[in-house]
């Protein structure tokens, strides 16, 4: 038996009737670009949601920027994430990480103008924030997005993912009010090896897409 995904069309859908069942109070959809763009527009044209975007730049250690200290998340203002335990086991504080911080900042206001001509992320306060990507490995990104939009005062954070590693799913499930995942493969060996067609989504799809729910 074939479990995989057609490609991220078929996962959205999958994703959306399982969302529109919930039937959660004052949704936003927020996708992971750019692979979780496709799915978050499908889910949110079921859902007839808002849609916005989710930007999450890694903040690198000084001269090891492979490795995370942090992230910012995109939000008015911005919202900073820090490793607590890795900072403090190497002394450092956000001063030390500034002109990073400056950067990261900088690129996600740059990402957000390309694919929003600037529009300002969307308010969450007090309403449903949903979460989607195309799927879940390490869930690194997803917890740096909910730490982050958990500033923004939602009423409750729903992530929604079509597949995720039985590890992020049980990190993630502490994180969240709730969790839409539908499979969690084993073996997990990638996302992309549980699609059939996996192919890359570019800048203008991206855009494309956000052009239909533009306000």
């Amino acid at each position: 038996m074939d479990n995989r995904y057609k490609d991220r069309e078929d996962a959205g859908e999958v994703l959306a009737e399982l969302l529109r069942q919930k039937a959660y109070p004052n949704p936003v959809v927020l996708a992971l670009p750019r692979g979780g763009v496709p799915l978050a527009g499908i889910v949110a044209n079921k859902l007839n949601a808002p849609l916005d975007l989710i930007l999450v730049r890694k903040i690198g250690l000084p001269g090891q920027q492979e490795v995370a200290a942090g992230a910012v998340v995109d939000g008015n203002p911005p919202v900073l994430v820090f490793n607590e335990d890795l900072m403090n086991r190497l002394g450092l504080t956000q001063e030390d990480l500034a002109g990073t911080i400056e950067k990261r900042i900088q690129q996600i206001n740059e990402r957000r103008a390309s694919y929003y001509a600037g529009r300002k992320p969307l308010s969450v306060k007090g309403k449903t924030a949903i979460i989607v990507d195309d799927g879940m490995a390490t869930g690194a990104t997803a917890r740096a997005a909910v730490k982050g939009l958990r500033a923004r005062e939602p009423k409750t954070i729903i992530l929604a993912v079509p597949l995720a590693t039985k590890e992020a799913y049980q990190r993630l499930g502490t994180e969240v009010d709730e969790i839409i995942c539908p499979m969690i493969p084993e073996p997990f060996l990638s996302v992309g090896s549980h699609y059939r067609r996996f192919g890359q989504v570019d800048d203008e799809e991206v855009i494309q897409i956000l052009k239909g729910f533009a306000v």
